[in-house]
């Protein structure tokens, strides 16, 4: 079974029409048929596959080859499937194709199930899209491959492709929300001490991973540092004001020692130039990132509005915080908002609402007990209130060519004592408390790197070469991104905050389907309906149908004849 030449540069692409198939059916015509149970990585490729995301992505690449004889799309699947399984050894791909979705949400063309001559497993058949090897095929494309083009692959250009081509992508299928919410963070990502892994730094960092100058540092604090090997990663991800997703807009990984601050604006310069202005509206920062000189350009070049803390050691820290101080300001409480509480059902039995009450009412007691029996607490340590005020359209901030509106926060604290922290925002505001709302994003941006970190495996390079520890972030930045818009698609944006590994358990499916091919079209059917189409058949389709139902499986006995030593 030879892949047409057509299928060599786009994707395999069926379309679901239940109908179409069944009559095709009835009619005694089909192409192909199969169990298979409905699972998550299926489903997410056909999303990006069915809007043209895979093919759209494979036209843009960077490629580092003149000739192809794996399609493109082929390679990008195979990679994103990898990370997608949390996998960034290639010599994982085999493991990852068979227990996977991958080959399922393309097709028997892709490849199918058979029976291993040897050793009785179940495995893949791949018809491959080249005649090189020496062995039947269990993999859409060699694993070997796939290390050798993600190694080749130039690392500027591939950022390069990420942040003007894929976020281009999501531009075309509406993934960007109208309010242009962008935040712009850095992390380090350690590696072992090894002075092979190129373009990394060797820093001291204190106990809480942050760097530090050895000359500032005494000698009791020194003890606690430790040097460490890292690179820095430096991001735009774009959230609406819910933080209902996060979308990767802007990646750059450059050795750790270099400040992220220059590299940030960069990013966002090259944003603007490559999607147009009016996409990015506003900009939320980290106080790592205070530059007086490019928060203006953003403003007057770019209309680019942006939100970011002040040092207390600035002019203009100094001055608000003074005005506090003599009263001359006028603050208004603010109150974290609560979190959207789970709904309630409708239909609620009467003995459930007791329940519930009594337990209230049981944890109630436990707590008022708890405070009545524990030690004083610190009270210098509670905040009891906290308060907000806006200073408008002030100039003190010297460095910077445009005037700021200056957001004082007051922290209340249980023994009476007040402690500030100040927000410069160069967009109007209207009420401080919603500057102070949208600061809260960035802080979720912290969430986002844990998972990547800890559950996708982010920082667990398997090569010291640059090209393959770019690669391995780019892909999995683009993975995540392409899973955030997927279940925005779906309806599932609810599964957008949690850990990649809890979203596949909660996406698993429970049921098993039968898939008929016929030409382009693919039904699904479940076991019962598939089991009544083929006992209401006539005798003239029963027949065709058994002949070809005959002709494939001696096929599928006969298409792994030479495998590889298991």
């Amino acid at each position: 079974m030879r892949v047409p030449a057509e299928m060599t540069s786009t994707a395999m692409l069926f379309e679901r029409n239940d109908a179409l198939v069944v009559e095709a059916f009835r009619r005694g015509e089909f192409d192909y048929l199969e169990g298979v149970g409905e699972v998550p990585e299926a489903n997410f490729f056909r999303a990006i596959a069915g809007k043209k995301i895979l093919e759209k992505l494979a036209a843009t690449y960077p490629t580092p080859l003149q000739k192809h004889d794996v399609p493109l799309w082929v390679y990008i699947a195979s990679d994103i499937s990898m990370r997608f399984h949390g996998e960034h050894h290639f010599a994982a791909f085999p493991y990852v194709v068979r227990t996977g979705g991958m080959v399922e949400a393309f097709g028997p063309e892709m490849g199918h199930k058979v029976t291993h001559p040897e050793t009785g497993d179940v495995t893949l058949v791949c018809t491959g899209f080249n005649d090189k090897n020496d062995y039947d095929r269990e993999t859409p494309c060699d694993q070997d491959y796939l290390r050798k083009m993600a190694r080749k692959t130039d690392a500027d250009d591939l950022q390069s492709w990420f942040n003007r081509d894929v976020v281009g992508i999501f531009k075309q299928h509406h993934a960007l929300d109208s309010e242009g919410i962008f935040i712009g963070d850095a992390t380090y990502l350690f590696v072992p001490d090894n002075s092979n892994y190129e373009d990394s730094s060797r820093l001291l960092f204190d106990e809480h991973d942050h760097p530090v100058e050895s000359k500032n540092v005494t000698a009791q604090q020194r003890a606690r540092c430790q040097w460490r090997r890292c690179y820095k990663l430096v991001t735009l991800i774009h959230t609406n004001r819910a933080g209902e997703f996060f979308l990767y807009a802007g990646v750059e990984v450059t050795a750790g020692k270099n400040h992220e601050s220059p590299i940030l604006y960069r990013l966002v310069e090259q944003f603007v130039a490559a999607h147009g202005k009016g996409v990015m509206k506003r900009l939320i920062l980290d106080r790592g990132f205070l530059d007086g000189p490019a928060i203006g350009r953003c403003k007057q070049e770019w209309g680019i509005d942006v939100l970011i803390p002040a040092k207390s050691n600035m002019d203009i820290f100094e001055d608000v915080v003074g005005l506090a101080k003599a009263g001359r300001l006028s603050f208004q409480p603010w109150v974290r908002p609560a979190p959207d509480a789970k709904p309630i059902p409708v239909h609620r039995p009467e003995s459930i609402r007791k329940r519930e009450e009594a337990r209230q009412r049981t944890l109630a007691k436990r707590k008022m007990e708890a405070q009545a029996t524990a030690e004083s607490p610190d009270l210098s340590k509670i905040v009891i209130r906290s308060e907000v005020t806006v200073v408008r359209d002030v100039k003190t901030f010297s460095t910077c060519p445009v005037a700021v509106n200056v957001i004082v926060n007051r922290e209340v604290y249980g023994d009476g004592h007040h402690e500030y922290w100040v927000l410069l925002d160069t967009a109007p505001v209207v009420h401080a408390a919603q500057s102070r709302q949208d600061y809260m994003l960035r802080t979720a941006i912290e969430e986002r790197h844990r998972q990547l970190k800890c559950f996708s495996d982010l920082e667990a390079f398997t090569s010291r070469a640059f090209s393959l520890v770019v690669h391995q972030v780019v892909f999995v930045l683009l993975t995540y991104s392409l899973m955030q818009w997927f279940l925005l698609r779906i309806g599932r944006k609810e599964l957008n905050p949690r850990t990649r590994t809890r979203t596949l358990e909660l996406l698993r499916p429970s049921i098993t389907v039968i898939v008929i091919y016929y030409q382009n079209y693919v039904a699904y059917l479940s076991p019962l309906q598939h089991q009544e189409l083929v006992l209401t058949l006539d005798e003239r389709a029963r027949k065709k149908i058994l002949a070809k139902t005959r002709r494939l499986r001696r096929n599928l006995a006969q298409q792994l004849q030479h495998p590889r030593a298991p």
